[in-house]
This record gives C-alpha cells, structure tokens and sequence, in this order.
C-alpha cells in the first residue's frame, strides 16, 4: 500500500526529532538520479517545517561501466564525491545530511564524519521507511547487543544445515545501527536495527552452510540450493553447490579482487517489525533488502571490505547475506538460537 506525503511528513519530522535537529541547523539533502522523489520532497518539507536550513545537493551517477546492478551497494568506494572537494566542503559545513544516494564504505563519508557532521542514510522505498520507522526502544536494543559484542572474544556460529563458523572478535569496534543521528560525526541507516563488528583480521575459520531461503544481497535472491562456503584465515577459499553457488561465484568472480572474498562484518538482526518475508513483495530495483538484514533472529554476515571500522581493506565488492536458522554464541553464550532471538533475560 502506498503512503501518503502527509505519513512520510510525519516519518521524517519523528527521525529528525530522534535525531535531535535544532532550530537554524543546516541541514544537505544529497541526491543522485535514482533518489526517490516522495522522499526527497517530505524530507524538504519536515527538516524546513523544524527551523533548519535545507540545501539540496544533487550529484550526477558513477560507475555505471562498472556496476553489474543498480543497486547502490553493487558496486563501492567509488561515489560521485570522489574527488569533488566542493561538494565534499559543503557537506561537512553541515549538522546533517540526509544520504538519499549511499555514500557507504566511501573514504569521503569517513571525512565528513570526522567534521562532525550526522550522515542518515535512507535510500528504502517510503512504505519501508514508514512500516520500519525507528524508535527510541531499537536503540536501548541495539546498545544491549552490542555492549555484548564489546565484551566478548568470540563469535560461534553453528546450524542444523552444517555451519560452524568461529570468529574471533575484538580489534575493529562495535557499531550500532538504529536508525537516527542523535550524536555529532554519527553515521546511520533508516531503517535498520542491528549490532555488528568485524572479525580479526585474517582469524575466521570454519564452515557456512548457506540454506535454503537464506539471502543473497544485492542479488536480493532466496536460496533454493544450499551453498557450502569454506572459510580459512579470514576468507572464504571455496564456494561449492549447484545453480545458485554458480551464479555468487560468478557474481564475485567478475571484480577479480581476491579481498573481495574476506569475511566482513557479522552481527544478528533486532528489528522485529522487519520480515524475512517481504523481499519478495518488492522489485528488485525497488529496494536493497533492509527487511531481509535487520529481521530479528538471522545471523548477518558479509563479505568484502572493512574500512567503515577503520580497517584497510577495500573493495568494490560486497556481498551481504542474512542466514535464518543459526545458532550464535559470543563466549559460549547464546543470543540467538536456530534463529530465535533470545530474550534480555534469557541471555543475562
């Protein structure tokens, strides 16, 4: 069902609010040509109607040489402010700028970051948006599961398909993903709800067992096969099974970057207003999978770079996949069983 510019007013008046917009901040909405015209035009509206003094900046696409896909996270690093130290100068001259274009995993939303300057990215269709709206309990969530992460050593990963994966934890730092900007130099994504971090560098060992109807992102496909990933010192060296392990080997092949193939981040979905459901409701090309990442209980991981937590490696390659069914511990500890998540007291 459609919504209303009257519902994504509301939407963005409440995550601006969350995201403590004050009266005569600046505010940049950054655009490109496949920014979303209902998001675009609410978000004028709300930022101006709290006091804000809303600028548009709208950049022309990249890499469409290069990109197997019109997702924005098909292809990284990249980004129409590589090199345009004006549009860079402008950004960082602002409290907020609403990303409705992806800047991720760009070294330029690093250096804005570190101006000062909230980054919020919501690049969902507004249904999304309004169906997944954050609130103040997703952050009190998030920051539970992820003072957990802080605390722990180890990450293990098992399922009844065959998974046992171990990742020892600790070098890169926690990130929260709740949905709002309430502190200064704070990236987010509207929407979202989950904890994660990276793995050690060069330490993750073991097996994934990909099952069916699990999710590859940006394919934004369901698993009919089971993919079997073999994971030695931090990188998956093997990607055995039938049509659908076919057709991610192909996928990756393509970037001919063996860091493409590293284990990224992991972390377990919190969002229990997100379904593993609805990726099949939309077109591809409407959405990049939000629902599929933050449902409450999956086990995400990724593969690719790991410069949004400091780390060195980058790569134009990412590959996003959120497991159903998984068991994860941290320490011996579960938070999550066979895709369940734990409740606070549960895992205390």
């Amino acid at each position: 069902m459609p919504v209303s510019d009257a519902d994504m007013v509301r939407a963005w008046t409440h995550v601006l609010t969350l995201s403590k917009l004050k009266q005569d901040q600046t505010v940049t909405v950054l655009t490109s040509q496949n920014t979303h015209p209902q998001t675009l035009r609410t978000a004028i509206v709300a930022a101006s109607a709290l006091g804000a003094r809303v600028n548009r900046l709208d950049l022309p696409p990249v890499n469409g040489e290069l990109a197997l896909s019109r997702d924005s996270l098909a292809y990284l690093g990249t980004t129409p402010l590589t090199g345009n130290r004006a549009a860079i100068a402008a950004l960082k001259e602002s409290d907020m700028v609403l990303d409705l274009m992806t800047l991720l995993f760009s070294p330029e939303q690093g250096e804005i970051l570190e101006s000062g300057t909230k980054i919020l990215l919501a690049v969902e269709p507004p249904e999304v948006l309004v169906r997944l709206l954050p609130q103040e309990e997703d952050k009190v969530r998030v920051g539970e599961a992820a003072a957990l992460l802080a605390a722990a050593k180890e990450m293990h990963v098992t399922s009844k398909a065959g998974t046992d994966l171990r990742l020892p934890i600790g070098e890169f730092p926690v990130i929260q993903e709740y949905g709002f900007v309430d502190e200064p130099g704070r990236w987010d994504h509207w929407p979202s709800g989950f904890g994660l971090t990276f793995p050690n560098e060069g330490q993750a060992s073991g097996r994934i067992v990909l099952d069916r109807g699990d999710i590859l992102l940006p394919q934004k496909s369901y698993l009919t096969t089971q993919i079997e990933l073999t994971v030695e010192k931090g990188y998956v060296t093997a990607i055995r099974g039938d049509l659908d392990a076919d057709l991610l080997r192909d996928y990756m092949e393509s970037f001919d970057d063996p860091e493409a193939y590293a284990i990224s981040h992991i972390g377990w979905g919190q969002q229990r207003r997100a379904r593993w459901s609805t990726l099949s409701l939309y077109d591809r090309e409407q959405t990049i999978g939000m629902d599929a990442r933050a449902f409450a209980g999956n086990f995400l991981f990724s593969m690719g770079p790991n410069n949004e937590a400091g780390g060195s490696r980058t790569t134009a390659c990412h590959i996003d996949i959120p497991m159903r069914n998984c068991t994860v511990r941290l320490d011996g500890r579960e938070v999550v069983r066979e895709g369940r998540l734990l409740e606070r007291e549960t895992v205390a």
